[in-house]
């Protein structure tokens, strides 16, 4: 699947007045790629704003104990998810292919979208990084990988690299990390309507239908 074959829903990042989720994610995160891939194209018919929300998990998981992925520090859970993420995946349509290396470093992927959540770019940018990791089981955090994203998304690659690694913009991830933890995020996907937590794939139309009573 090429990144030009990727929805490309765009839902406003201004409109101050439209019912918002703030969905917290991690490039690394499997389940995180269920709702990634489906957020926008579930938000826009009912009029809701996706406010794109990457932080890092592994500082989060440092913070509870862990030096990695609970899915890989419990060999049973990790063997269920896998099977669980492909029929996941067969129910909703999306490609699939088990990551040779899990959990993938993310930093620089999930750099250029802190700096870039607000981007009208944001969703079809997350769904490509997605993609090459959990559909084509591809790198897509390396300084080559990032810049083929978004040159195939037809955006000036070296800018949008440059800028995030700025002095003025590189410590967004890290800010949004720690934001996370203060929000008391301990995994992801999490999802954010009116002060509310939802956590995990299967919580994301529960957080749209309260994003739209709430609206």
């Amino acid at each position: 699947m090429s990144a030009d074959a990727i929805p490309t829903i765009m839902t406003s990042a201004t409109d101050s007045q439209a019912p918002a989720i703030d969905f917290w994610f991690d490039f690394a995160s499997h389940y995180s790629y269920l709702s990634a891939m489906r957020i926008e194209a579930l938000a826009a018919p009912a009029g809701v704003q996706v406010r794109w929300r990457p932080f890092l998990l592994g500082p989060v998981f440092a913070s509870f104990g862990w030096n990695n992925s609970p899915f890989v520090l419990q060999k049973e859970k990790g063997a269920y998810t896998w099977k669980d993420i492909a029929r996941q995946c067969q129910k909703y349509q999306l490609p699939w292919r088990m990551p040779s290396v899990f959990p993938r470093p993310s930093t620089l992927a999930l750099k250029v979208a802190a700096a870039g959540r607000e981007a009208d770019w944001i969703g079809a940018y997350c769904r490509a990084c997605m993609t090459r990791n959990f559909a084509l089981d591809q790198d897509f955090n390396s300084p080559q990988a990032v810049h083929d994203i978004l040159t195939e998304l037809g955006l000036d690659a070296a800018t949008i690299i440059a800028d995030a690694q700025s002095p003025a913009k590189s410590g967004l991830l890290r800010q949004a990390t720690a934001e996370a933890q203060a929000l008391g995020i301990f995994g992801a996907p999490m999802f954010f309507v009116a002060g509310e937590m939802f956590w995990g794939n299967d919580r994301l139309d529960d957080a749209l239908d309260l994003a739209l009573y709430r609206g």
